[in-house]
């Protein structure tokens, strides 16, 4: 008896390179290469320390206060929405947020899953090009449609071209939104109030909301103004800010949606205002932002000298984005690897692969160190991305002494 097909069609468009290339360092590992990581943006793993004062503040309330361990609200710890919602509304301009405009998910992983499976399938959502895949990827799979994309383009520091946006939303009537991560992964550019107050208008003109991923928003540099989606949308365009929701009626179903859930996140709520309202908090936000200014300024400038890649100045998040001049990346090219049955290994895994992602793995089997093709981001420039979070300056130099010499006779092969 043969059975009707059950896995959803999308499945396809369920791409995520920054841990896909694990699997294939994973296989070199065994193979007796060592791996220097530099593909995942988690910087507790990365060996950056939590503030004693933080786990002082999480290890009192699992002491001395019971609820928690308890289940919380559908929505949320009603005061820590209350007290979000109360620093929201402290920030100049723009539309204001009460408490039941913010609903807490299980991360943020699973606030976009819920974001874009509960849209109607023929639903479109215009997002950037390169884009963060856990974005793209969601968007793709609920309706099996190629990506909807406007591009960010290096030439102008990886903004985008307001034009470009409108023109994508006028001929595709079937975008019901516009999204993008700021500050940005896996560019590390950060979106000027004129540039979204642009988009804002493009969703105002067609009656679209704005989906805005601020994930990074504590970490901007480099002189640049921070400018939350609340700030800019007002009272007319609803959003939804992967931190605070404006009202609409898709918003009631996203609640809805959690209602089904029993929350289990209530210890990380009851501590945010404590984290946020402490007097600790500006400072640690302000010395983190000056570290990462360090580190993506020390990148850059490493970057900026090396033939071939095409490097920018960035202004937020712990992401760096380097793009391949055009048709330096060539059939054929190739790094030495000692061990025949590694060459074996990386000659087999690349048939087929894009330019960028055949070079990160030349290298991984060369050089031992592990990027992100930047093509995984569902984009169709060639690059890579690393992160910014190794805290040994001296390492992260050498790290890219490597990285720069595979460019170099890998392009010069």
């Amino acid at each position: 008896m043969q059975h009707p097909p059950i896995v959803l069609e999308g499945y396809r468009n369920l791409h995520y390179e920054i841990r896909e290339i694990v699997d294939f360092g994973h296989a070199l590992q065994r193979m007796g290469r060592p791996i220097t990581w530099e593909n995942i943006g988690d910087p507790v793993a990365a060996g950056e320390k939590v503030e004693p004062w933080i786990k002082e503040i999480v290890a009192d309330l699992v002491a001395n206060d019971e609820k928690s361990f308890a289940y919380c609200p559908s929505r949320g710890v009603l005061a820590t929405r209350e007290f979000l919602a109360a620093k929201a509304n402290e920030r100049p301009g723009g539309t204001k947020v009460g408490p039941d405009d913010i609903l807490f998910l299980n991360g943020i992983a699973d606030g976009v899953d819920k974001i874009y499976d509960l849209m109607k399938k023929d639903a479109r959502v215009l997002m950037p090009s390169p884009s963060y895949p856990t974005h793209t990827s969601n968007e793709g799979k609920r309706g099996d449609y190629p990506h909807l994309q406007f591009r960010l383009d290096p030439a102008t520091g990886w903004l985008p071209d307001l034009e470009e946006i409108e023109n994508k939303v006028r001929y595709n009537p079937q975008v019901v939104a516009i999204a993008l991560v700021n500050p940005d992964n896996p560019t590390g550019a950060v979106y000027p109030r004129k540039t979204l107050e642009g988009i804002v208008a493009i969703a105002r003109k067609y009656g679209l909301f704005v989906i805005c991923d601020e994930i990074y928003c504590n970490i901007v540099f480099n002189g640049v103004e921070k400018v939350h989606l609340s700030q800019v949308l007002g009272d007319d365009v609803p959003g939804l800010a992967l931190r605070g929701l404006s009202k609409n009626e898709y918003c009631g179903v996203l609640v809805k949606s959690k209602m089904m859930e029993v929350c289990s996140t209530t210890l990380p709520q009851m501590a945010l205002p404590r984290i946020y309202g402490d007097p600790r908090w500006p400072a640690h936000k302000a010395r983190r932002a000056k570290m990462f200014e360090a580190r993506a300024n020390q990148v850059y400038e490493y970057f900026r000298t090396v033939p071939g890649v095409i490097a920018r100045p960035v202004h937020g998040a712990f992401y760096y984005a380097v793009t391949f001049e055009d048709g330096v990346l060539r059939p054929g090219q190739s790094l030495p690897i000692a061990d025949p049955a590694v060459r074996a290994f990386v000659e087999k895994s690349n048939e087929g692969v894009a330019p960028d992602k055949r070079f990160v793995q030349y290298m991984m089997a060369s050089e031992g160190v592990c990027v992100t093709p930047l093509t995984g981001f569902h984009t169709d420039l060639n690059g890579f991305r690393i992160t910014l979070l190794n805290p040994d300056d001296a390492e992260r130099a050498r790290t890219l002494e490597r990285i720069g010499d595979s460019i170099r006779r890998y392009i010069g092969a």
